[in-house]
C-alpha cells in the first residue's frame, strides 16, 4: 500500500502566501518561500503553490518566486496558476518545480493536457479542478460544476465527465477542490471526494475544508483520496505536519514518517 501524502498549500497572489474563505476575502499571511521551507522541514511529503490570480488576470506566472521556493525544498513541488502553454510549463519545470497544475486553460482547451503528457510525461500533468454543488441537470448529471479562473466563473460542465476526459487525455493526477468547503475548516466534501476518487484510475488529492485531523482521516478513508491537501489548519497553527502524521498513524493510515 502507497503511503496517503500530506501536503501543504500556497496560495500566493502579489508575492504573498494568503487565504481565504470561499475563494474570497483573501488575507495575507506570510512569505510562500519561508512558508515551503518550514513545511519541507517539518515533514511535508509535497507542496502545491497557486498563484491565485495569474489566470483571471490573464498573466504569467510569478517563475522568480518559483525558482526561490524550488531551491529551499528537497521534496516534489507542484505549481499552477497562469500556466496556459506548453512553453509556460516549460518554463516551470526548468525552474525547478516537478509537476504542473492546469485548471482553467485546461478547461478552455483540453488538448493542453495531452499536449503536456506527450512532452514531459503524464505524471508532471495535475488537473486542477474547482467544484461546486449545482442541482443535477442534463448536462451536469453529477450534481456537480466545474468553475474556472479562480471560482469566478462557472462553465456548465459536469464535474465527473471532466475528470475522465482529463485521465483519458493524459492527466496523471487530479487535485480536487471544493469552492462550498474551501476555507470553511468543516471538512472536505466527502461525497464529491468518494465520486471522483472511485471513478478515476489516477491518484486523487483531497482540497478544500480541513479543520482538523480527522477531516483528513475522514477524506483519506471515507473519501478515497490518495493525498490532502491543507492549508488553514497549518498556516494558523491548529497542528502541525508531524502531529498530523502522527496522529493518522496511530489512525491506521499508513503515512511516510522521516523522524522513525
Amino acid at each position: 500500500m502507497l503511503s496517503k501524502r500530506i501536503i501543504p498549500c500556497l496560495d500566493v497572489r502579489d508575492g504573498k502566501t494568503t487565504k481565504g474563505i470561499r475563494f474570497q476575502g483573501n488575507v495575507e499571511i506570510g512569505d510562500p518561500v519561508e512558508m515551503a521551507r518550514f513545511y519541507y522541514e517539518q515533514g511535508a511529503d509535497e507542496i502545491v503553490f497557486y498563484d491565485i490570480t495569474a489566470s483571471s488576470d490573464r498573466r504569467d506566472i510569478m517563475i522568480d518566486v518559483v525558482d526561490r521556493v524550488a531551491r529551499e525544498i528537497f521534496i516534489p513541488f507542484s505549481v499552477g496558476g497562469g500556466i496556459r502553454t506548453l512553453e509556460d510549463m516549460r518554463r516551470v519545470l526548468l525552474a525547478g518545480a516537478e509537476k504542473v497544475s492546469v485548471n482553467s486553460a485546461a478547461v478552455r482547451e483540453p488538448s493542453i493536457i495531452r499536449e503536456g503528457a506527450r512532452a514531459f510525461g503524464s505524471q508532471c500533468i495535475v488537473l486542477g479542478m474547482d467544484v461546486k454543488r449545482v442541482e443535477p441537470t442534463r448536462e451536469i448529471p453529477s450534481g456537480y460544476e466545474m468553475v474556472i479562473n479562480g471560482g469566478r466563473s462557472c462553465t456548465g460542465r459536469d464535474a465527473l465527465a471532466w475528470a475522465l476526459e482529463a485521465e483519458a487525455l493524459g492527466a496523471g493526477e487530479i487535485c480536487l477542490n471544493s469552492i462550498d468547503a474551501d476555507g470553511t475548516r468543516q471538512g472536505y466534501e466527502l461525497e464529491l471526494t468518494a465520486l471522483i476518487s472511485g471513478r478515476v484510475g489516477i491518484p486523487v488529492i483531497a482540497s478544500g475544508g480541513a479543520g482538523c485531523i480527522e477531516h483528513l482521516f475522514e477524506a483519506l478513508t471515507g473519501g478515497r483520496a490518495d493525498a490532502v491537501l491543507v492549508a488553514s489548519i497549518v498556516h494558523y497553527g491548529t497542528c502541525t505536519i508531524r502531529e498530523i502524521k502522527e496522529r493518522l498513524h496511530e489512525l491506521g493510515v499508513k503515512v511516510r514518517r522521516t523522524w522513525d
